[in-house]
C-alpha cells in the first residue's frame, strides 16, 4: 500500500497452507494480514513468488496465490469419495484474455519465462495519479468471437468473457458440428466477475450529469456482473444453468467449484467457467489508489509487483479473462475430446472476521483446504510436495479473473511438467520459508494434484483441486 507497506495475504497463506496439509498447526498460521457475433463467426471457426520442488510438481493458486501439488494413491482418493461423487469432472478446454497473451500456450510460455506485463497505464490520461502503472491489455481484438453491434456497446468485462469463453470451446474442440449435437439443456454457463461493468456505469453517471436522455440504455444490464455469462449463454444457445457468483478476488473458484458441482450432481454435462475483470478506468484505479493499495513504482513497472518481497509497495491492477470447459467424463470420452485434467473437488468458508483482514490464526483459510482435501479424497498423508507460486508477480492481479487464469496456469503445470518461476523475489520476507519457492527461473516438477486458492474482500476463501487424468 502507498506509504503503508501491507503485508500480503502470500505468508500468511503459505503458514496456513503447511498447517492445513501437513498438519504443522500453529506458529506458522499467525503469520500474515491480506494485502493485499455468432460462436462460429465467419472468421473463426503453488508456489510465491518462486516454489522448490519436492519429489513432485505443483500447481498455483488464486487471488493472491499459491499452490499445493499432491502425490495420493489413485485408489485411496477414490475410496474416500462419497457415492453422490462419481461423475467425474474434467477439463477439456480453456480460454484466457490476459496481459501476458491470449491463448493458454503463449499466456503459460510468458510466464515459464519470467516475462513481466506491468506497464504504463495507456487507456487514459493517469499523470495525475499516484499510480500510473497496471496489468494492462494493449492489445485485444473480439473480431470473429463477438458481434460487431454488441462489441461497441458492451463493457470490457463483458468483452473479455465472451472472448475467453468461446476460445475455450475452440480449444475445447467444440466444432459447429459438434455443438449442433449437444443437449444444450444439459450445457450451462457460470462466469464470475468481482467488479462487473464499471466503465458502463461510470460513463452513465457522467451522461446524467447533462441529462438522463444521454444515458446509454444499456447502462444497466449491461453493468450487472451476471450480463456476460448470460449473454455467452444466449449466443451458445445453452440453457442449463446460467448465473454469475461475485466474491471479490476469490470469484473465479467460487465459479469452478459450482460449475463442477453441478456435472457431479447430474445436473448438467458441459460447463463454462470462470471469471472477467476490466477494472482498470479512472473510478478503478481512484478506488484502489484512495485505499493507499496500490504499488507507485511507476518509474520500473516490470519491478513493481513483488509478492512475498520485503520491498513490495502494494499489488498491482490487472485485467482479463480466464474461463474453463469442465466436462462429465463419459461424455467428454464419447466426443473423443482432450482431456487435459481432472477436477478433484474443493471447497469454500468465509473467515466471518473483517471485510478486508483475514482472520489472525488463519482458521477460514485452514478450514477451506482441509474441507478441499475431504472434499476430493485427498487424505494429509498423501501429500509429498507443497509448492506456492504467484502469477501476478507478472499478471498484477487480476480481481475476480484471477482464479480463472491460475487455475488455467496449474493445468498447464500439469500438462507441460514446468512450473513458472516467481518474479521480483530479491529480498524475502524473515517469514516465509523460501526452500518451499519457486525461484527466478522455471523448474521441472510432476505435478501430481494442484491445490489453487484464491481469498477475497468479505473473507471469502475458496479452493479447488486438479490433478493428471488417469
Amino acid at each position: 500500500m502507498a506509504g503503508v507497506v501491507a503485508p500480503p495475504l502470500c505468508t500468511w497463506l503459505v503458514a496456513a497452507c503447511l498447517s492445513a496439509a501437513c498438519g504443522d498447526a500453529a506458529g506458522k498460521e499467525k503469520q500474515l494480514r491480506r494485502h493485499g457475433g455468432a460462436m462460429f463467426g465467419s472468421s473463426r471457426r503453488g508456489r510465491p513468488p518462486g516454489a522448490r520442488c519436492r519429489g513432485g510438481r505443483g500447481a498455483r493458486s488464486g487471488g493472491i496465490p499459491m499452490a499445493i501439488a499432491l502425490h495420493p494413491e489413485r485408489g485411496a482418493v477414490e475410496s474416500k469419495k462419497p457415492d453422490i461423487k462419481q461423475r467425474r469432472v474434467v477439463v477439456t478446454g480453456m480460454g484466457v484474455v490476459t496481459p501476458l497473451g491470449h491463448d493458454p500456450d503463449e499466456f503459460y510460455n510468458n510466464l515459464l519465462q519470467g516475462v513481466s506485463g506491468i506497464s504504463e497505464i495507456e487507456a487514459f490520461d493517469c499523470s495525475k495519479y499516484p499510480t500510473r502503472i497496471a496489468g494492462e491489455i494493449k492489445s485485444f481484438s473480439t473480431d470473429g468471437w463477438v458481434a460487431p453491434k454488441l462489441a461497441k456497446r458492451m463493457d470490457k468485462f463483458m468483452l473479455y468473457l465472451i472472448t475467453a469463453g468461446k476460445k475455450a470451446l475452440e480449444n475445447g474442440g467444440i466444432t459447429e458440428e459438434v455443438m449442433n449435437e449437444l443437449d444444450k439443456s444439459r450445457c450451462g454457463v457460470l462466469v464470475g466477475s468481482a467488479m462487473g461493468g464499471m466503465k458502463i456505469f461510470s460513463d452513465a453517471i457522467e451522461a446524467l450529469r447533462v441529462s438522463y436522455k444521454k444515458m446509454n440504455p444499456f447502462c444497466v444490464p449491461f453493468a450487472t456482473t451476471n450480463m456476460g455469462s448470460a449473454i455467452l449463454a444466449m449466443d451458445l444457445g445453452w440453457m442449463g444453468p446460467n448465473y454469475s457468483i461475485s466474491t471479490a478476488c476469490a470469484t473465479s473458484n467460487f465459479c469452478i467449484l459450482n460449475a463442477a458441482n453441478h456435472i457431479r450432481r447430474g445436473e448438467t454435462d458441459v460447463m463454462l467457467c470462470g471469471g472477467s475483470d476490466a477494472p482498470i478506468i479512472p473510478i478503478g484505479l481512484g478506488g484502489f489508489v484512495a485505499c493507499r493499495a496500490l504499488s507507485q513504482r511507476n518509474n520500473d513497472p516490470a519491478k513493481a509487483s513483488r509478492p512475498w518481497d520485503v520491498d513490495r509497495d502494494g499489488f498491482v491492477m490487472g485485467e482479463g479473462a480466464g474461463v474453463l470447459l469442465l466436462e462429465e467424463l463419459e461424455h467428454a470420452k464419447q466426443r473423443g475430446a482432450q482431456i487435459y485434467a481432472e477436477f478433484l473437488g474443493g471447497s469454500f468458508t468465509c473467515d466471518a472476521y473483517h471485510m478486508t483482514e483475514p482472520h489472525p490464526e488463519g482458521r477460514g483459510v485452514i478450514l477451506c483446504i482441509e474441507n478441499a482435501l475431504a472434499d476430493a479424497g485427498v487424505a494429509k498423508e498423501d501429500i509429498n510436495y507443497l509448492r506456492v507460486n504467484s502469477t501476478k508477480s507478472m499478471t498484477g492481479h487480476l480481481l475476480g479473473a484471477a482464479g480463472g487464469i491460475e487455475a488455467v496456469a496449474a493445468i498447464q503445470a500439469i500438462r507441460t511438467g514446468w512450473v513458472h518461476p516467481n518474479i521480483n523475489l530479491d529480498n524475502p520476507e524473515k517469514n516465509v520459508d523460501v526452500s518451499i519457492l519457486v525461484g527466478s527461473q522455471k523448474e521441472r516438477c510432476d505435478v501430481k494434484v494442484a491445490l489453487s486458492n484464491s481469498f477475497g474482500f468479505g473473507g471469502h476463501n475458496s479452493s479447488v483441486l486438479f490433478a493428471p487424468f488417469k
